[in-house]
């Protein structure tokens, strides 16, 4: 590298801002080569690190900590007022609209399933076979229509109109849609699939759980109903998640859990069984004692991801994404995965297969070798990977040997993911791990073991 290249280089990075502190940017672990070094985590789309922001938050509160709806008392009181104002600021956050209510839940699952039990009869669902099992499968008990994948975003609002159009109108619909894939980081055409499903009566709702971390999420501006994300894919890895959306099929809906809290009167009849007058507010779907740490540690990252700016969030992740894609595309045996092509807006999520290697393998190398941590497999997204892979459901290979030879078809993929807590060094070497592997080959040998490829000891 000459000295004007080197000083044009140093003047890009010093223009893209810092990552955010989170939690574990400095663990070392062991390589099977000997030594350590600091870990890389390059797997934020499965779950992202806590940020530093989050973490003295929850701390600070923690010896306050008290029952919630529930208790006189002064910690009681407090952790009441901190649980209500954790709910307005996911609100803010989300931009929701004034009669939308705020759902605490387990995770983006947890939030798709209580939304599943709270269809109107009769309720037609769509969803397109791209979707994370999340948001694919909670669906299964009403009619549903699964759509092929799209390859680019006006064929999927294509698509969707087309299926719409068959449905009887007069009768609930509704269509389920991510905002970014968790498979290929594409993003999906949310306002002009909102508009889409709107224009033929139907109700909307997004899963945010891997476009929340990366973008700002306007309910109002994409004129979705409903958005469901997850804390631990947020950098609040707490135990919550969050529905929020329109209020009235979550007041007309039993209530997804029975049990305290979720009640507001509960009498005795002279037969012997109980009378139930239900909450209609989102305590009507919160019964239990409500986790108060995860829904605090969510309102935490919106507002430190706010604070952050996403122009400057954005622009640093950009950076990332061409500096992993560059690094990918110059080893001629990776193909990288893609529905809607190398030019369409993405976040920090890339899958890929390698020629000739078993995915497994690869990631199990990249892990004992050089501290990376990736993921490998079908990433709770079957349908979409094996359409991107062109392949049907087939079992793994053993990890000692190619999964695919030269020329044929892979039956796993690789994913790296990435985020606001990400450091360039991690991507460097991600990327310059990948060269080496391919190139080399790996300097240790491997097994399989409970169907996962680990080094052998």
């Amino acid at each position: 590298m000459s000295a004007t290249t080197a000083a044009a280089d140093r003047t890009v990075c010093r223009a893209v801002p810092e990552a955010l502190p989170v939690l574990g940017r400095d663990v070392t672990v062991p390589l099977v080569t000997g030594g350590e070094v600091t870990y890389a985590a390059l797997d934020y789309a499965a779950s992202a690190p806590a940020l530093q922001r989050v973490w003295d938050d929850v701390a600070a509160y923690a010896p306050y900590y008290g029952s919630v709806h529930r208790g006189a008392g002064y910690l009681s009181q407090l952790s009441t007022d901190l649980f209500e104002n954790a709910r307005e600021a996911v609100a803010g956050f989300l931009g929701c609209r004034p009669d939308d209510q705020v759902v605490f839940t387990r995770s983006t699952t947890d939030s798709l399933n209580l939304l599943a039990r709270a269809l109107p009869a009769g309720c037609r669902v769509f969803v397109f076979e791209t979707e994370h099992h999340a948001s694919l499968l909670p669906w299964q008990d009403a009619d549903v229509t699964c759509l092929d994948a799209p390859r680019s975003p006006r064929q999927a609002v294509e698509t969707l109109e087309r299926a719409l159009a068959d449905r009887d109108p007069h009768g609930p619909a509704l269509v389920c849609v991510t905002g970014a894939s968790n498979v290929t980081g594409e993003l999906w055409p949310v306002r002009e699939l909102a508009a889409a499903a709107h224009a033929h009566g139907a109700r909307i709702v997004l899963d945010a759980a891997q476009l929340a971390p990366h973008h700002p999420v306007d309910i109002t501006g994409l004129d979705v109903d409903w958005v469901a994300f997850s804390g631990h894919k947020l950098y609040a890895p707490f135990g919550s998640g969050v529905l929020a959306g329109r209020a009235d099929w979550l007041r007309a809906a039993e209530p997804y859990l029975a049990g305290g809290g979720a009640s507001r009167k509960v009498t005795r009849r002279q037969d012997g069984g109980v009378d139930v007058e239900w909450h209609e507010s989102a305590a009507r779907h919160e019964a239990g004692s409500p986790n108060v740490i995860g829904a605090y540690s969510i309102a935490s990252a919106c507002k430190a991801l706010t604070e952050a700016g996403w122009d400057a969030l954005i622009a640093r992740e950009e950076y990332l994404i061409a500096k992993v894609r560059a690094g990918l595309a110059a080893v001629p045996e990776v193909r990288v995965l893609s529905l809607f092509g190398d030019d369409a807006p993405r976040v920090g999520v890339i899958s890929f297969v390698v020629e000739g290697w078993n995915s497994s393998h690869f990631a199990a190398a990249l892990s004992a070798e050089y501290g990376i941590g990736v993921r490998d497999g079908l990433f709770c997204a079957h349908p979409l990977v094996r359409t991107l892979l062109g392949t049907g459901p087939q079992a793994q290979g053993e990890c000692g040997a190619p999964e695919a030879a030269p020329g044929e078809k892979s039956l796993n993929a690789i994913r790296v993911s990435f985020g606001a807590g990400t450091p360039d060094e991690h991507v460097e070497r991600f990327v310059t791990a990948v060269a080496e592997l391919v190139r080399d080959g790996a300097r240790w040998e491997y097994r399989t073991e409970e169907g996962r490829c680990v080094p052998v000891v």
